[in-house]
């Protein structure tokens, strides 16, 4: 059995999904759709797939919609689709306010269908160790975990869509749009964001929204920590995850491990405390995903894997009728997180609670 899938919106993503796709046994692309015609055509001749003149045609010809239009229509978009029995993937962000993004989470619990939202970062494969490390308590008690995502985006990168660096269709700048990615995993890796202190800045561009943003976390652990966003630091740096337990530090950047340590020795044997000793990394015991070899070196085709290995499991998810790696729930995290730091920011950069929003 094959699940037809169609791709809603042929905006920058939606070739990366379509990709994905083509790898996908279990999976078949039925088509496109895209409010310009033009857009759905050119789509449809590259990938060998029909281009639809309405959504209903694609909605009529699918069992599953990839929502991949701007982030502010993910949700009237989704809702419609889930109202139809379509099942759902959508790109991150899951919306851009909670009130929509809640309403789809609604519509696809009430109608039975699946809603995986992508978050591909999950899928890398030091990212999932590290998941494995930390749950199993190899650093000891968490203390503290960064995230640094630290971009460069062009004013003609902002200008090419008339979406990109709005309120209303991106809502927001560097952080929901770019940063989005490992704010996700930062909140997961430590276990959930329970309060911000923040400021963000519109610095280097011509847009509405955020292009530097800096927040204090402190996670429901009791652990604290950094987040750093811009599109604004030329030319660009790899985004990078640290984070700190009792008895080890992880760091990881660009998906890959940089620093794997543990501090392993007796501290009665003071010849030995407080050095680092490698630590290898454990196999993974509690995550059930199929994660990324490490011989995958160019960066692009990196990223077509992990979205492959996020939409292969949620082609399986469908048919085999269970929950998806990362559901719509799941995804209301790092968007409560980074609405957080925007409502910090908002009042002058006085402390939020996450669990307020």
């Amino acid at each position: 059995m094959s699940l037809r899938v169609g791709i809603a919106g042929c905006g920058a993503v939606h070739g990366t999904h379509a990709a994905a796709l083509a790898r996908i046994p279990d999976a078949t692309l039925s088509g496109f759709f895209d409010i310009l015609p033009s857009r759905s055509q050119a789509s449809g001749e590259k990938f060998g797939a029909p281009a639809f003149e309405s959504f209903e045609e694609l909605l009529a010809a699918s069992d599953a919609i990839s929502v991949c239009t701007p982030s502010g229509l993910h949700a009237e978009v989704g809702v419609a689709a889930a109202m139809a029995g379509k099942h759902l993937l959508v790109e991150k962000p899951i919306d851009v306010t909670l009130d929509a993004a809640r309403a789809l989470v609604a519509a696809c619990r009430g109608s039975g269908t699946k809603l995986g939202v992508i978050s591909q970062h999950r899928f890398a494969r030091d990212i999932l160790r590290a998941k494995d490390a930390i749950e199993d308590g190899l650093l000891g008690p968490m203390l503290e975990g960064d995230a640094y995502i630290k971009w460069y985006r062009t004013q003609a990168y902002y200008d090419s869509g008339d979406w990109r660096g709005t309120k209303k269709l991106d809502g927001g700048g560097c952080l929901i749009n770019q940063g989005i990615h490992y704010i996700d995993m930062i909140q997961w890796l430590m276990g959930g964001v329970k309060s911000v202190l923040a400021q963000v800045r519109t610095a280097a561009h011509n847009i509405e929204v955020e292009d530097v943003a800096a927040a204090l976390v402190e996670y429901r652990s009791g652990a604290i920590g950094v987040i750093q966003g811009s599109t604004s630091f030329f030319p660009g740096l790899a985004e990078r995850l640290e984070v700190h337990g009792k008895k080890g530090t992880l760091v990881i950047e660009g998906d890959r491990a940089k620093v794997w340590e543990i501090d392993d020795c007796d501290e009665e044997d003071g010849s030995l405390y407080g050095r680092g000793v490698q630590m290898q990394p454990t196999p993974n015991v509690h995550l059930s995903a199929i994660v990324i070899e490490e011989e995958i070196m160019d960066p692009a085709e990196r990223w077509i894997e992990q979205h492959r290995l996020q939409i292969e499991d949620f082609v399986r998810a469908c048919l085999d009728d269970r929950e998806p790696f990362i559901t719509g729930e799941m995804a209301l995290e790092p968007l409560k997180t980074i609405l957080a730091i925007y409502e910090s920011a908002r009042r002058g950069g006085e402390k939020v609670e996450v669990c307020s929003l």
